[in-house]
């Protein structure tokens, strides 16, 4: 089985993702790789990666490369993966199962440590991203 390939901040982000996005295209995307997250029966390799990953490739900021939403959205972004990434304790590059994945989410994320690892980021202030992580602290990886 080939691993879904997903950046650093995107193991948080799709906790809290609530059908908004850059492009109908990239909510799309999202919303099929957050159903399969979101679906307990379903445990999948993840390979995690600080670049883009399948969730980028639908988004219209994506160059070959990198973010180009501005110019300096993909040194931000990279930064939010290596936040993530290290809080995790992951290595980039590295397949892991998803139920890992929520695990460690779940044990080492509290809803407060996203004003840090996602500092800047243009989502964080509607407040959907510390409720979905508060409900995966809770076990209700569906109910985000």
């Amino acid at each position: 089985m080939k691993p879904l390939r997903l950046r650093g901040h995107h193991l948080l982000c799709v906790h809290g993702f609530r059908g908004m996005g850059y492009s109908p295209s990239f909510v799309e995307k999202m919303s099929e790789i957050v159903a399969r997250i979101r679906d307990e029966t379903d445990d999948f390799p993840i390979e995690v990666v600080a670049a883009l990953d399948e969730a980028c490739l639908v988004c219209p900021h994506h160059g070959e490369t990198t973010c180009e939403a501005g110019p300096d959205s993909d040194a931000h972004v990279r930064s939010l993966d290596g936040n993530v990434i290290r809080h995790l304790g992951l290595q980039p590059g590295s397949v892991y199962w998803k139920s890992e994945l929520i695990e460690r989410t779940a044990e080492r994320v509290k809803p407060d440590d996203l004003d840090e690892l996602c500092r800047g980021c243009s989502w964080l202030p509607y407040g959907v991203c510390k409720e979905g992580i508060a409900n995966v602290r809770r076990g209700n990886v569906a109910q985000t």
